[in-house]
């Protein structure tokens, strides 16, 4: 492969993921649209909802790991050098990300944080 060709890539990634290759970027796109709005109507984080949110991530990242080796036809046990366990770490960390920013904008459309009373002075 002497050129660089960004279409075969996308042709492997539809051949392994299929319509998730769409669905998923659009259920990024509004998961990160969603997280932008609750923050900016709550004027900060929850760390509440954010530690919540992150729990939540830590299975997201292994169900990431579940849908790579359900796609591809390779399983754990072939990953044989450095780059393998690379790929896997971005994979479970994009995973991991991907999950918290869904469950803390959910968590946040859910459950909205109660406006807290000014003392009397």
């Amino acid at each position: 492969m002497k050129d660089y060709d960004p279409m075969v890539f996308l042709a492997v990634f539809q051949e392994m993921l299929g319509p998730l290759l769409w669905i998923l970027p659009l259920l990024a796109l509004a998961a990160v649209a969603g997280f932008v709005w609750v923050w900016r109507r709550e004027g900060g984080l929850v760390s509440r909802r954010l530690v919540r949110a992150e729990l939540l991530g830590l299975l997201g990242g292994g169900l990431a790991l579940v849908i790579m080796a359900a796609v591809s036809s390779s399983g754990f046990t072939d990953a044989a050098g450095p780059a393998d366990w690379f790929l896997i770490m971005i994979v479970y960390g994009v995973g991991f990300v991907a999950t918290t920013v869904l469950a803390y904008t959910v968590l946040g459309l859910l459950w909205p944080r109660q406006p807290t009373a000014k003392p009397a002075t």
